[in-house]
């Protein structure tokens, strides 16, 4: 008899749905990939009807859904939250009272009438705790069968972060921290301070952390006031939060902004503004106080669990600039990170922890290799299905039967300077693109990072690119120890020649300047000279490994600049129609869609 389970997250932001047929991670996408809203939290409608369609099963071969926290202990946090700072917050609290009296807190029933307009009904619902979730997205379809396990978010229903250990098919919470202490939360709000937006900006900030000056006494004073007066770190890693800077509890924005700017003497950052110095400061200090915590937490995780194994999951598990230095400090010998480990892994943990926990199912760990395929969990197109998408378009393309001989010619628009949109296979769960819906470059192209973030990706000129390299050259360029593939860990380029030209006065490098690094991979080297590195081996992506393989004949180096196929404020593609549409509207010179390839050129019109 086969058992599916249907994992979802939903309504709070990047709604997924995940399936496991008999304990095996079929599919996995997130709403936003077919609505096209970024960050869609709506119930995962289009999602579930993929991941159905891509087992291959119907609605009535479910047989259990797993949702990925529990609402009225949420409802519980969000009454005990509001009682414990009244009068304040009496705002808020009138504009999220009405919502959950009349919709949240008759969640169940909500749930199942939005399952039942999908056919799905009479079947358990089962509402693990939201950190439980992160815990068994991170240690079931990790390689380990023993782990510790770290978790650390903005907050789920109580639990902001947890330490708990994984054993065959158990997981163990051993302590936890609670709302409103957490270091999520703290992260976003100087997201909000610095003028990003929270819940998407986090990324630009640990983008924006290198331009702030280590050894500037701004930078160390700035520190020295947030773990006075912002957090009290114990040695423990634990903490607490002054709440009398933060509005985020019973308010509705991060923090209470006159407060922050008599604490470091700047005014909140106006979104889309020039960015000084100071602000730059800023960014450094709360990175390396978020670093600090990241790593005494896994100190204390290694002394309760004695494991040389750790996982991690939760928004903040993607701080891969943090990963890159909890794995130099070599507190465990292997890490594995979730790929999605924000909420939309929140999907996955709930069906792994309904197979494994409340069915009792033992896991079939696959040894070195974890059980994510790589994370391409999502949909997939044929020749034929694009060659339609083609046909509409009365498009131009060139086919190639031959991938060998595909591969070489996209090597060598490359290596000319060409800026190449790359879709293929199944798409990419979770933020990253991993060589099937991406953007590429060459990396030693000093011009090429300044080209993508004006041209291609609309963005801040100061973000930077990842290098995607093979697994086997990894360490010729990269000072990284281990495989990266879900490009989680942020490592220094080796063999620097030449200091950053810096931009003169308090302003931020120009993208002239910037672009102004002597390494061999300029455009995929930050201003610290460090890359967010994803190697790439035969196994996990042929095709990908094999372009890489002969970008390297052309160049002498396996690596390109690898970045996902969007553009600002919009999802990653998920379909040839929409790769063809961003192709069509950004300066990229050629797409390669499956075997089709068009060349910009003969797509124009007058």
């Amino acid at each position: 008899m086969r058992e599916a389970i249907l994992g979802i997250s939903a309504y709070y932001h990047d709604s997924a749905a995940t399936l496991l047929l008999n304990g095996e991670l079929i599919a996995a996408a997130q709403e936003e990939r077919f609505s096209r809203l970024k960050n869609d939290s709506s119930f995962p409608e289009k999602s579930i009807q993929f991941v159905l369609e891509e087992a291959g099963i119907s609605h009535n071969d479910i047989t259990a859904v797993a949702f990925y926290d529990k609402p009225l202990l949420k409802f519980e946090r969000l009454l005990e939250t509001y009682h414990g700072f009244a009068p304040n917050g009496i705002v808020s609290f009138s504009r999220a009272m009405p919502i959950w009296l009349k919709e949240k807190l008759f969640f169940k029933k909500m749930l199942k009438d939005e399952l039942k307009k999908l056919g799905i009904s009479k079947i358990p619902i089962l509402f693990p705790e939201h950190h439980l979730s992160h815990a068994a997205s991170a240690f079931y379809p990790s390689p380990f069968n023993e782990a510790a396990i770290l978790t650390i978010d903005g907050v789920g229903e109580w639990a902001t972060t947890t330490i708990s250990r994984g054993k065959d098919n158990g997981i163990k919470i051993i302590k936890e921290l609670h709302f409103p202490h957490s270091l999520g939360l703290l992260y976003s709000s100087f997201t909000y301070y610095l003028g990003f937006k929270v819940n998407s900006g986090e990324y630009k900030l640990m983008g924006l952390a290198p331009y702030g000056n280590p050894q500037s006494s701004q930078t160390r004073e700035f520190e020295e006031k947030i773990v006075t007066e912002l957090i009290d770190i114990r040695d423990d890693g634990s903490f607490l939060l002054n709440m009398e800077y933060f509005n985020f509890a019973i308010r509705l924005k991060m923090t209470n902004d006159a407060k922050w700017e008599k604490l470091f003497g700047v005014p909140p950052r106006i979104p889309e503004s020039g960015i000084d110095q100071t602000y730059m400061n800023l960014a450094r200090a709360i990175q390396n106080i978020t670093e600090l915590v990241i790593i005494k937490l896994a100190e204390t995780a290694k002394s309760l669990t004695n494991s040389k194994n750790l996982v991690m999951a939760g928004g903040v598990a993607l701080n891969c600039v943090a990963n890159g230095k909890l794995s130099s400090k070599k507190i465990f010998e292997n890490i594995w990170i979730q790929p999605a480990a924000g909420d939309a892994g929140g999907s996955l943990g709930a069906a792994y922890a309904a197979w494994h926990i409340w069915k009792g199912k033992a896991r079939n760990t696959p040894g070195k290799v974890d059980s994510m395929k790589g994370a391409y969990l999502g949909p997939k197109f044929s020749n034929k299905q694009i060659l339609r998408v083609l046909k509409v378009h009365q498009a131009s393309y060139e086919f190639f039967e031959d991938t060998d001989k595909l591969c070489e010619v996209i090597a060598e628009k490359i290596s000319e300077g060409k800026i190449v949109g790359w879709f293929q296979g199944r798409m990419e769960f979770g933020p990253r693109s991993l060589g099937n819906r991406s953007i590429l470059a060459d990396p030693g192209n000093a011009e090429m990072q300044k080209t993508l973030n004006l041209k291609i990706k609309f963005r801040e000129s100061f973000r930077p690119f990842a290098p995607s390299a093979l697994l086997m050259d990894v360490q010729n360029f990269f000072m990284l120890d281990r495989p990266s593939p879900y490009m989680l860990f942020v490592a220094k380029v080796r063999k620097p020649t030449e200091k950053v030209l810096r931009g003169k006065g308090e302003n931020l490098p120009s993208p002239q300047n910037q672009n102004k690094i002597h390494c061999e991979l300029p455009s995929v080297t930050h201003v610290d000279f460090t890359a967010r590195v994803q190697s790439v081996s035969k196994k996990g992506n042929p095709r990908f490994w094999k372009l890489l393989k002969a970008f390297k004949k052309k160049s002498g180096y396996g690596v390109l600049v690898n970045t996902s196929f969007n553009v600002r404020g919009q999802p990653i593609v998920c379909s040839p129609e929409e790769a063809f549409n961003g192709f069509m509207h950004t300066d990229m010179d050629y797409l390669v869609l499956g075997n089709y390839v068009l060349d910009k050129k003969d797509n124009l019109t007058d």
